[in-house]
C-alpha cells in the first residue's frame, strides 16, 4: 500500500509540477502564500461511505459560535493585518471558495468536508492567502472543538461577515462533516486522478465534469476565454460554469454583482465574488515582492475595486456597467484590465468577465433590473447566497442546528412520510401474486410459456436506488422520480414506465402506500422470491409531485473506460467494493437489456426467475469478444455481457470477488444482501423522523409482534 501510495503522490507532484498553472502555484520569487504543499500530507482516505450515514452528528449552538466570530473579525493578527479593521471580506471569500468548488455533475466539491485546507485546494491558483483566513479563525475553532467543525466554521464566518456589511442571511443549515485530507478532491485537480476521470484537453476551455473552466480556479478566468480581453467569449464560460454548480442566469448574476462589495484591498479577489462590494488587490508583476501581507499582499495580479465604496452594500457595479464606457489597460500586474474612459472618472476597474454581462441579453436584463432596484438584488442574493452554502449538504432535513431555515426550493424537499404506513408484508404478497402471468404482461417469457415481471421490477428498483451519490447526499428513490422527465428519459430507463403501470393497481390498493416504498419493495420481494436472502424492508419514503430535482443528477457518461467507471461509481454512491461487485448479479431482464439496444443477456430463458451465482460462473468460463462499443458475445453462444461487466474481469481486485462470489453461491447471496441493503437504506437517513408518543411505540411493538407491519414502519 505504501508503495502504491508513494506511486501515487508521485505522479501528482509531476502533474502538478507540468501544469500550465505551475508557474503561478509555486512561484519562488513571490511569497505567494498558498498554504502547504507537501502532497505527501494526502493520504487517501475515504471518508465518504453509506455505511456511516447513521452515525450522529452532533453540533454547537450557533448563535453562539456567531458571537465568538464577531470578535475574531474585527481582531486584527500581526501575521496577516485585517484590511480596513476587518477580516469579513476575506472571509466571506474564504466561505466561496470553499462552497463554491461544488459541481452537480457528480456531487464533488463543496465545503462539507473543509478540503479547502489540504491539496490540492488550497494550492488553487484562486485560494492564494486563504490559508490565513483559516488561520485567524483557529481560536474559535479550538474554543469548540470537535463539536464544531471546520466546515461549519468556515460556512458560518461567511455569513456572519455578510451580515456586518447590511445584509441579513436567511438562514444556516449546519451539520458538515470534516474531511482528514484532502484526497477527496484530487478528482478536482490538478492530479492524476482528475485526468483520469476528467481529462482537460486545454486549460481554459475545460467542459464537464469540470465545475470550473480552468483547473486551479473556481469559476473562469476574470481576464477572459483563454485570456483573450473580449468580453463576449466570456458570456458562454460564465453561463456554463455557474450551471456546472445548479446555478440559473438570474443566481448568476446576482451572485457575480452581489457579494464582493466588501473585498478588503490585502486580499486579492480572483473574481466571482460577487462585485456589490470589493477590491482586487493582487499586483506583483515585477519581484521581489516584499513580505505578502499588509500592502505587499498580492494573489491573482488584478488591481482595483468595483465601486467608489467598496465596504459598503450596493448595487453600484450593475450601475457603472450600464452608465461608464471602458477601456483595456494593463494593469499593475500585468493583467488585461478595463477603467472607466474620459476624464473625471472614478477609480473604478472592471475585468472582462464582469462586461461579459452586458453582453448577453438575459444577463443585460438581469443587470439592469439590479441597476435599478437594490431590494430584488439583495433579495435573489441572499436566497443564492443560501444555496451556493448549502448545495453539496444534502436534503434540507440533513441540515442541523438553531439557525435553520425552511427547506428552500433548490433543496427540492418532499412530503412527510404519512402517520399510518401500510402493512409491508401484506402489500409483498400481492406483488408476489402478479409476479408470473399465463398471458403476456409486459414481462419476460419463460421456457414454460409464463411470463415473468420480477427481473424487471429489480430493474427498476435498481435504476431507482443507483442515482443515490454520498457525494452530496442527493439521489436515491425517495421521491420516486423515475416516474418523471428527466430521469424517466434516460438511456437506461426506457421502458421502465411500462413496468411502473404493472404495479399501478397495488399502489391505489393501500392508503399511505408511496411509489417510492412500492418499488424498492417490488424490487426486494422479487429477489427474495427468486432465492435471495430476506432483507429487512423499511418503509417511509415519499413521493415527489414532478421530476425537479433529478436534472441534478444526470448520467455520468463521459469516462474512458469502464473500469474506470466502476471504480469511480463506488466513490460516488458510497458503497463498499465488494458489495458493489455482487450487486452485478441481480436478476436482469432480456426485455429491458433489449430496450437498452443490447442483444440480450447472460442467461437462458428458464433462469430469468433464479437467483444464483450464474453470472459470476459465466463471466469466468466464456470466452468474450467485443461486438461493439458497450457489448460483449460468449463466442459460439447467444449469450450477452456489457461493457460494465466485462470491466470486472480487467481489474485485479474486482476479479477476486468475481472468483469469490463463483465459487461460494452463500458468500454472494450474503455480500448482496448487504449491498441492497446499504443503499435501499441511504435515502432513509435523511427522511424526517416523527417523535413518537410513548403509545406510538407500544401499538407499534405489538403490531410487529402480533401483525404484519415492521417495528420501523412507522416513522
Amino acid at each position: 500500500m505504501k508503495s502504491k501510495n508513494l506511486l501515487l503522490l508521485t505522479t501528482l507532484s509531476t502533474f502538478v509540477l507540468s501544469n500550465p498553472l505551475s508557474d503561478s502555484l509555486l512561484s519562488k520569487d513571490c511569497p505567494l502564500s498558498h498554504g502547504k504543499r507537501e502532497f505527501e500530507s494526502i493520504k487517501l482516505s475515504d471518508r465518504r461511505t453509506v455505511e456511516k450515514l447513521n452515525e450522529k452528528r452532533s453540533v454547537p449552538d450557533f448563535v453562539k459560535v456567531k458571537a465568538d466570530i464577531n470578535l475574531a473579525l474585527t481582531q486584527s493578527q500581526e501575521f496577516f493585518p485585517a484590511d480596513f479593521g476587518n477580516y469579513g471580506p476575506l472571509m466571506i471569500r474564504l466561505a466561496w471558495h470553499c462552497n463554491g468548488s461544488y459541481r452537480k455533475t457528480d456531487g464533488r466539491g463543496g465545503c462539507d468536508g473543509a478540503r479547502i485546507r489540504f491539496n490540492p485546494e488550497m494550492s488553487w491558483e484562486d485560494n492564494a492567502n486563504l490559508d490565513n483566513a483559516i488561520k485567524v479563525l483557529e481560536p474559535v475553532k479550538e474554543k469548540y472543538g470537535d463539536i464544531l467543525s471546520w466546515g461549519d466554521l468556515i460556512t458560518l464566518t461567511g455569513d456572519v461577515s455578510l451580515e456586518n456589511m447590511g445584509l441579513q442571511t436567511i438562514g444556516f443549515c449546519g451539520g458538515r462533516i470534516d474531511d482528514p485530507d484532502g484526497s477527496g478532491s484530487l478528482v478536482l485537480g490538478p492530479s492524476a486522478d482528475q485526468e483520469r476521470i476528467s481529462h482537460c484537453v486545454v486549460n481554459g476551455d475545460c467542459h464537464a465534469p469540470f465545475g470550473p473552466t480552468t483547473i486551479g480556479l473556481i469559476y473562469v478566468n476574470p481576464g477572459g476565454h483563454l485570456d483573450i480581453p473580449d468580453p463576449k467569449l466570456s458570456v458562454k464560460d460564465i453561463r456554463d460554469s455557474f450551471s456546472r454548480m445548479g446555478m440559473n442566469d438570474r443566481e448568476t448574476v446576482a451572485l457575480i454583482g452581489g457579494g464582493n462589495n466588501i473585498l478588503s484591498e490585502v486580499l486579492i479577489q480572483t473574481y466571482f465574488l460577487g462585485h456589490a462590494f470589493g477590491k482586487t488587490h493582487g499586483a506583483c508583476s515585477n519581484p521581489p515582492c516584499g513580505d505578502g501581507v499588509g500592502n505587499n499582499t498580492f494573489s491573482s495580479g488584478f488591481e482595483g475595486q468595483w465601486t467608489e465604496t467598496p465596504t459598503k452594500w450596493t448595487n453600484d457595479f450593475f450601475k457603472h456597467l450600464l452608465t461608464k464606457k471602458y477601456e483595456l489597460f494593463k494593469g499593475p500586474g500585468g493583467k488585461n484590465q478595463w477603467r472607466p474612459a474620459g476624464k473625471d472618472e472614478p477609480n473604478i476597474r472592471m475585468l472582462t468577465s464582469d462586461l461579459a454581462l452586458i453582453e448577453d441579453p438575459i444577463f443585460l436584463d438581469l443587470v439592469k433590473e439590479y441597476a435599478a432596484d437594490i431590494g430584488s438584488l439583495q433579495r435573489d442574493f441572499v436566497k443564492t447566497w443560501y444555496k451556493l452554502m448549502s448545495n453539496d449538504m444534502g436534503p434540507a432535513t440533513r441540515c442541523l442546528g438553531n439557525l435553520v431555515p425552511p427547506p428552500q426550493p433548490f433543496q427540492n424537499p418532499l412530503p412527510s412520510p404519512p402517520k399510518q404506513l401500510p402493512k409491508f408484508s401484506v402489500v409483498s404478497k400481492d406483488i408476489v401474486k402478479i409476479l408470473y402471468s399465463s398471458e403476456d404482461n409486459g414481462g419476460d417469457q419463460l421456457n414454460d410459456g409464463r411470463y415473468y415481471l420480477g427481473a424487471l421490477f429489480v430493474e427498476l428498483a435498481s435504476q431507482c436506488l443507483f442515482t443515490f451519490r454520498i457525494t452530496d447526499y442527493a439521489g436515491g428513490c425517495n421521491g420516486a422520480r423515475i416516474r418523471f422527465s428527466p430521469e424517466r428519459d434516460y438511456p437506461d430507463n426506457v421502458g421502465l414506465d411500462k413496468v411502473l403501470e404493472t404495479l399501478k393497481p397495488i399502489k391505489e390498493k393501500y392508503v399511505g402506500l408511496s411509489w417510492a416504498d412500492l418499488i424498492v419493495l417490488a424490487g426486494q420481494t422479487a429477489i427474495e422470491e427468486a432465492g435471495g436472502e430476506k432483507i429487512k424492508f423499511i418503509g417511509g419514503r415519499t413521493d415527489a409531485a414532478d421530476g425537479n430535482g433529478a436534472e441534478k443528477i444526470p448520467p455520468r457518461d463521459y469516462y474512458y473506460n469502464s473500469v474506470i467507471k466502476l471504480k469511480d461509481q463506488i466513490k460516488v454512491t458510497g458503497l463498499p467494493t465488494r458489495e458493489t461487485v455482487a450487486l452485478f448479479g441481480r436478476l436482469r431482464s432480456d426485455i429491458q437489456q433489449r430496450n437498452r439496444n443490447f442483444s440480450g443477456t447472460y442467461r437462458k430463458s428458464k433462469d430469468l426467475n433464479k437467483f444464483s451465482n450464474d453470472f459470476f460462473k459465466i463471466l469466468l468460463k466464456e470466452d468474450w469478444k467485443k461486438i461493439s462499443e458497450d457489448e460483449f458475445q460468449a463466442k459460439g453462444k447467444d449469450i450477452f455481457i456489457t461493457s460494465f461487466d466485462f470491466s470486472l474481469l480487467e481489474d485485479l481486485e474486482f476479479k477476486s470477488y468475481v472468483e469469490e462470489f463463483a465459487e461460494d453461491l452463500d458468500a454472494f447471496k450474503s455480500a448482496f444482501k448487504k449491498g441492497w441493503d446499504l443503499l435501499s437504506k441511504a435515502e432513509l437517513n435523511f427522511i424526517e423522523k416523527k417523535k413518537k408518543t410513548v403509545f406510538d411505540r407500544i401499538f407499534g411493538f405489538f403490531d410487529y409482534v402480533f401483525g404484519d407491519a415492521p417495528l420501523e414502519a412507522d416513522l
